[in-house]
């Protein structure tokens, strides 16, 4: 493949207050850097590399909000509270002077244990139905005034978000995290407006902090959420059978104020609903735009042979073809696409695909997970 064949990676994108010079986005990855969730310089200088790479929009490491069990490992970094948001405050201000844009990715983890660390936080976990999976429970079941209290905080991080100066905020809505546990049915079995037994009255938490969260910023701050069908609980749950049923799931959250839809695959080449006719295989992101006008981001296994969740039982992998994705983007299927372990091991991905230096691209040995490159 040559670098001439990669230009649709290297157009610029515009929406609302964000200008990015091309379409690659450094995806969320949780790193845990980040002792007593204060970010420091070696987490500034990670992301100022990726800006000097020619990322054109990196997402943060999820970032909590100020709930008292938001994290699910000590070393994740929050997003409130002076010393960490004068943290963030280097981090965008580096970013910004190499030339980067840049958002922060804002998360609750409800009940989801992590699988890296036995630790716990000092607060009883919650999540809307006291379940992390179908019939296993663990933790406590939201309170409406708790609701309440995670809607704000979501809100209050947007803000801060924007009063720091980053370009955009990414809701964290997919992998079976808290706001994906009041959408998925197995782990929402509330009576209350926050459940149902419909997608779209199970998705009224997750429009109640995007409404939140735009009040909070004004109309002219983009908001990005990520979603996905898959759960870490479960690969093989999908949430939409049917278009039908993704538009009345998304559809709503783009009216709440969503401007870009993060879709999350475990590999982005394969067809979201394959047994729909004439859809020239539309990926998630590609049935997303196509269902609600919004713009999306694509992402899942980009760029590396091997599933990107194999990555945490230590397996490596070696560069792959990105000409599926060039086709994709030739053709508007998607605006975006997210980089992940590809940009983890290598800040100069973008650099090396612009130039055609492909013989140049590393390997993604799953030891780079344990460090900062």
């Amino acid at each position: 493949m040559t670098s001439s064949s990669a230009e649709a990676l290297f157009q610029p994108f515009h929406l609302k207050n964000l200008s990015l010079k091309n379409r690659i986005v450094m995806a969320p990855m949780t790193r845990s850097f980040a002792p007593d969730g204060i970010p420091g310089e070696n987490i500034a200088a990670y992301y100022q590399r990726r800006a000097e790479g020619d990322v054109g929009l990196i997402l943060s490491e999820g970032t909590v909000i100020d709930r008292p069990a938001s994290r699910n490992d000590p070393n994740i970094p929050f997003f409130h509270g002076e010393a960490a948001l004068a943290g963030w405050k280097r981090v965008i201000d580096r970013v910004h002077a190499a030339g980067g844009k840049m958002g922060p990715q804002l998360w609750h983890t409800g009940s989801v244990a992590s699988f890296m660390t036995e630790w716990v936080p000092d607060a009883p976990v919650e999540s809307p139905s006291g379940l992390i999976a179908p019939g296993q429970p663990r933790g406590e079941t939201m309170s409406e005034e708790a609701i309440a209290d995670t809607v704000a905080a979501f809100a209050s991080a947007a803000l801060s978000a924007k009063t720091l100066g980053f370009d955009v905020a990414e809701i964290h809505g997919a992998h079976g995290y808290l706001i994906d546990q009041f959408f998925w049915d197995g782990t929402n079995q509330r009576t209350d407006r926050f459940g149902g037994t419909t997608l779209k009255q199970r998705s009224q938490f997750a429009a109640e902090v995007i409404k939140s969260m735009r009040q909070a910023v004004g109309p002219d701050f983009p908001l990005i959420l990520r979603i996905s069908q898959w759960k870490q609980q479960d690969f093989a749950v999908k949430l939409a059978a049917t278009p039908d049923e993704m538009s009345d799931w998304l559809t709503p959250l783009v009216e709440a104020g969503v401007d870009i839809l993060h879709c999350s695959q475990r590999r982005f080449w394969e067809p979201e609903f394959a047994e729909v006719d004439g859809d020239n295989g539309l990926n998630f992101a590609g049935w997303a735009k196509k269902l609600t006008g919004a713009a999306t981001i694509s992402v899942g296994s980009v760029g590396l042979s091997g599933d990107f969740m194999g990555a945490f039982s230590g397996e490596s992998s070696k560069p792959a073809s990105i000409e599926n994705l060039i086709q994709r983007l030739e053709r508007n299927e998607f605006d975006l696409i997210a980089i992940g372990r590809a940009l983890l091991s290598d800040a100069n991905w973008a650099k090396k695909i612009r130039s055609g230096q492909y013989d140049q691209l590393q390997d993604f040995n799953a030891s780079t997970l344990a460090e900062l490159v």
